[in-house]
């Protein structure tokens, strides 16, 4: 018998707290190296232990399994062994989410938002939810689901991942289901980072399928106002401008302030560059008179990055139509190693944890 076997041996709800308490320190240790991981995996009844002690009678065992999880979902190499079916590690992330009572809610959506960040994680957590997403898309959107304290924002970096799946998309995009409508509330959201990150990361790859851009701009998810509003800032338009405007961007209070978050603003402005790759996209944009916004967004940002995205997404607007000459930019024909450079950029992962 290897130690790693030894060890799993005491990693038991059963086994005696002090001697259950040293293993897991042990343990714990071990998932801070990537060779500590390589070895905890030899062994796959470390990892299903780990995710029996999150629900032992003691809060610091339970708490440190969970970190233990957290620090092997963390690194990628490790991934495909975590998200195979038989460690039940998914499923067990999944229950504990769903339980209303369970206080270590938060540590599950971290590990799934760490194995969805690969294609092959994603997939497999999209098939642990059995076609039923938007029930945890409902227990995201109650911000007192968990009674025990437990937020719950990583979800919206689980969403975000699961988004580069065409599949999620689809059905994120569904008319039947609501699910994005749900979401976008959350692009203002000021209590977690996290949050209003992950969705606006969803919402974001979303938009890379033009096919959709009618519904994403329609009354029934009204899209433009939830980009538009956290990059406003409380400056004051005459009357023919202002009624222009989105409704929830006229008169907006003196104290408004935009979006602090630099990668935010310009995961903000991406998602827009993107719904300008149709042309009713450009139109519709330019009807709604996006470009003040953006004007004014221009005198205050101070970012380089953000301020590459904002003029590239001010170039589009004020071309006229013919002079870009396409529909869709989409269909263009551009070099092939453009082409390579462009998809490597769709669709992304949250770059907001």
């Amino acid at each position: 018998m290897t130690e790693i076997q030894e060890l799993s041996q005491f990693l038991t709800l059963e086994m005696r707290l002090d001697v259950k308490a040293l293993a897991l320190q042990q343990t714990l240790g071990l998932t801070g190296t990537a060779d500590g991981r390589q070895l905890l995996l030899k062994t796959s009844c470390i990892v299903k232990n780990l995710c029996h002690l999150l629900n032992d009678d003691q809060p610091s065992i339970a708490k440190d399994a969970s970190l233990a999880l957290i620090n092997l979902s963390a690194d990628e190499e490790v991934i495909p062994a975590l998200v195979a079916e038989e460690m039940g590690v998914i499923e067990n992330m999944l229950k504990l989410i769903s339980d209303p009572e369970h206080n270590l809610a938060d540590p599950a959506c971290m590990v799934l938002s760490n194995l969805t960040r690969t294609k092959h994680g994603s997939e497999r957590v999209f098939e642990s939810m059995g076609g039923n997403l938007g029930k945890y898309i409902d227990i995201f959107c109650q911000e007192k689901y968990n009674k025990k304290g437990a937020r719950l924002h990583y979800l919206a970096s689980v969403f975000s991942n699961l988004s580069q799946l065409p599949s999620v998309r689809c059905d994120m995009m569904d008319p039947t289901q609501s699910c994005l409508q749900r979401l976008v509330s959350f692009t203002d959201y000021k209590d977690s980072i996290t949050r209003r990150g992950g969705i606006l990361g969803l919402i974001k790859n979303c938009c890379f399928d033009t096919e959709h851009h009618e519904f994403l701009l329609s009354e029934a998810v009204d899209m433009l106002p939830k980009l538009l509003l956290p990059l406003a800032g409380p400056e004051e338009f005459d009357e023919e401008d202002n009624d222009k405007l989105p409704i929830d961007l006229q008169y907006l209070d003196e104290g408004k302030t935009r979006e602090q978050d630099p990668d935010i603003r310009k995961m903000l402005l991406e998602a827009l560059v993107q719904l300008c790759a149709t042309k009713f996209g450009r139109e519709y944009l330019r009807s709604k008179n996006t470009y003040v916004i953006l004007r004014e967004l221009h005198k205050a940002e101070k970012n380089e990055n953000v301020l590459v995205v904002l003029e590239h997404l001010v170039n589009i607007l004020l071309r006229y139509e013919h002079e870009i000459g396409h529909d869709n930019l989409k269909d263009m024909e551009v070099p092939e190693e453009i082409t390579e450079k462009l998809n490597a950029l769709e669709p992304s992962l949250s770059s907001i944890l």
